[in-house]
């Protein structure tokens, strides 16, 4: 900018010569330098003005706006940001195989204690363990004033305990949210489904992680974001499934059992409708495992896929298929059945008085020791061997359970004569219910070998042949003719048409095999016409007590309880009772 002086010298020269007075132009020039700056310093105050009246106008738009969503959102809690991975809290539902749940998320909450945030420790003390029986006042005491910054005191309360703990007006007891898992059913499928626990906690969320059974087998799949919408569905059925637990508990009480274990199973697909294992749990509050005594003492203890024994006569079938086979005989061989059967120092003999000869199929159904294992002897160790281990009965079996390896057969490392000649009877082997219906399963439904699992099923696989479909046809006369004919005759009702075989196996303990504790076992499959499923009960330990003796085997103990248990399930499954119009 360029300023005009205030004595101009052309000016003040023309003054002179004109006679005025030249102070007047420096005057004049002082004036309009003053009024000018006046108005630029207006002009820079007025853009001031208006810029800070835009500011304010902007502010209170951007204000209302927010105010606006706010007002227009659901209210929410809000949450620190972390570095580390979030805690993943969703868990996708499991269903039976008709969509019905079996386990599902709960909202709740978590009890926690800042004790440094306390009005009066004493008197919280005191009243959590008054609406807490299980806590002990004299440690919430310690732990409320020894210097904790921060304490758990329930991970899960309902609602009645959250409003109660909320009445106490402590301001350092606090709620964290979370999910807890529900399994609306009880004790319904408990083995099966495991249970569950808590892995990384916070004080507003905590992971709900599978801690035995499917829940554990399958926890990725139901943690994972990706398939958390969709419901992980189970082979079994709700209805059948409590249908068998009240059966076995009514036989097991019946018959003064230490505990029972049922399995039905489709003979085509190998899906597992039902399992159960007595005594059970509930896995709303699963316990604690037993640190001494026997595995199967607990309550957690799967007797129908831990539960390893040997099953006795229920293994005859197995000789007499492979046999038959083989072309080694036919159903109307005559067998030597004179005993006893010596093999060195060691006496086969049978349980009961038989003929001195019978017949393939009359072996089954009188269920012969000698019989049998005449019938192994012309088959070989090595055959033998083969044969169980393409029916599945050498290895664990591949159920989606992550107690499944736990259930491996016990098997001789040397196969010798004597234990081909024990096999042939159940003995010298060792499985569970599991393997044992799978096995059946495969012999009954054409000869294919079929795999136990706990999914459901489009279709049947294409499983490996192990034997003829004419075997098989053969097979399941025979454990016809032991329901009509021999043993099993407890389950000759008029219901269904059902084909089976009994065993009674004495537990061995210390001396040797007890003939006071017995493992009695029914393996069978139900309609015999065109098989659709197998059903194995065991019980452990039973004594049938009407009569003036005990009476322990199977045909007196765990055949009527089976025998009940198709009769209640078949209308579950479908399948139109004989005579039903």
């Amino acid at each position: 900018m360029i300023r005009t002086p205030l004595r101009p010298l052309a000016r003040i020269l023309r003054a002179r010569d004109l006679g005025e007075n030249p102070d007047l132009i420096e005057a004049e020039n002082r004036r309009r330098r003053h009024e000018e700056a006046r108005d630029r310093a207006r002009a820079r105050a007025e853009f001031r003005l208006v810029l800070l009246g835009l500011a304010f106008v902007l502010g209170f738009a951007a204000i209302g706006g927010q105010m606006a969503v706010l007002a227009a959102s659901e209210p929410v809690e809000p949450t620190a940001e972390s570095t580390g991975s979030p805690i993943v809290n969703q868990r996708a539902d499991i269903t039976d195989r008709a969509g019905r749940i079996l386990a599902t998320n709960f909202e709740t909450h978590a009890l926690y204690a800042q004790p440094r945030q306390m009005v009066n420790p004493e008197r919280a003390a005191t009243e959590l363990a008054r609406i807490f029986p299980e806590l002990d006042r004299d440690r919430l005491l310690r732990d409320f004033t020894g210097g904790r910054s921060f304490l758990w005191i329930r991970r899960q309360i309902s609602p009645e305990q959250m409003q109660a703990v909320h009445d106490i007006g402590e301001p350092g007891l606090l709620f964290g949210p979370r999910e807890m898992r529900l399994y609306p059913n009880g004790p319904v499928a408990a083995h099966v489904l495991g249970g569950y626990g808590y892995g990384r906690e916070g004080v507003s969320s905590a992971e709900v992680i599978g801690t035995a059974g499917v829940e554990r087998f399958f926890d990725a799949r139901l943690r994972d974001p990706a398939t958390a919408a969709g419901p992980l569905a189970l082979s079994l059925d709700l209805t059948v499934q409590a249908t068998m637990e009240e059966v076995l508990d009514g036989g097991m009480n019946i018959m003064n059992a230490r505990g029972a274990a049922g399995i039905i199973m489709d003979v085509h697909t190998g899906e597992i409708v039902a399992m159960a294992s007595l005594p059970d749990f509930d896995p709303n509050s699963r316990p604690s495992p037993l640190v001494s005594g026997e595995p199967s003492d607990s309550p957690l203890f799967n007797r129908a896929l831990q539960g390893v024994y040997e099953l006795g006569s229920v293994f005859k079938i197995f000789a007499v298929a492979q046999a038959l086979e083989l072309g080694l005989v036919n159903p109307a061989t005559v067998i030597d059945t004179r005993g006893p059967l010596t093999w060195g120092r060691f006496r086969i003999t049978d349980s009961h008085h038989m003929p001195p000869s019978l017949s393939v199929a009359e072996v089954i159904a009188e269920s012969s020791n000698v019989g049998t294992a005449r019938i192994a002897q012309m088959i070989g160790p090595e055959r033998q061997r083969d044969f169980l281990a393409r029916l599945g009965l050498t290895a664990p079996t591949a159920v989606e359970m992550v107690e499944a390896p736990t259930g491996a057969p016990i098997v001789q490392r040397n196969w010798s004569e004597l234990t081909m000649l024990t096999v042939a009877y159940g003995h010298g082997i060792s499985v569970s219910s599991l393997h044992l219906a799978a096995a059946y399963a495969s012999l009954v439904n054409g000869g294919t070998r079929v795999v136990p699992t706990l999914l459901r099923q489009e279709a049947p696989p294409q499983g490996e042949r192990v034997v003829s479909e004419a075997v098989s046809a053969q097979v399941r006369d025979m454990l016809r003719l032991v329901v009509t004919d021999g043993t099993a005759s407890f389950a000759d009702i008029d219901s269904y048409t059902i084909g089976g075989k009994t065993g009674t196996a004495e537990k061995p303990g210390r001396g040797g095999y007890q003939s006071d504790r017995n493992i009695t076992t029914f393996a069978g499959f139900f309609p015999v016409e065109a098989p659709r499923y197998v059903v194995v009960v065991t019980l452990d330990e039973p004594v049938e007590t009407s009569g003036p003796e005990p009476r322990r085997t199977a045909g007196w103990t765990v055949v009527p309880v089976a025998a009940e248990l198709v009769r209640r399930v078949g209308p579950l499954l479908g399948l139109r009772p004989q005579g039903a119009g």
